[in-house]
């Protein structure tokens, strides 16, 4: 374990219970959360990816117009 993990765990042993609890799940909260996003940027086709291919596929078949901001 780090050093820094070690000194806030330290310093969370020294809070009330409640506080400790609280603290722990938000930290496994964040933990999850994190593990979450890596899945999903790991994948490799997103829905983005997937939308940008059909855009280009559009474009190159002659089927998009310029942006006129005037026509918004």
């Amino acid at each position: 374990m780090g050093k820094l993990l070690d000194r806030a765990i330290a310093e969370m042993n020294s809070l009330p219970e409640p506080e400790q609890e609280a603290i722990a799940a938000w930290l496994l909260a964040e933990i999850e959360s994190e593990k979450k996003w890596d899945e999903l940027f790991a994948k490799p086709s997103s829905v983005i990816e997937r939308m940008a291919d059909e855009a280009i596929r559009e474009h190159e078949a002659g089927l998009t117009e310029p942006l006129d901001p005037e026509k918004l």
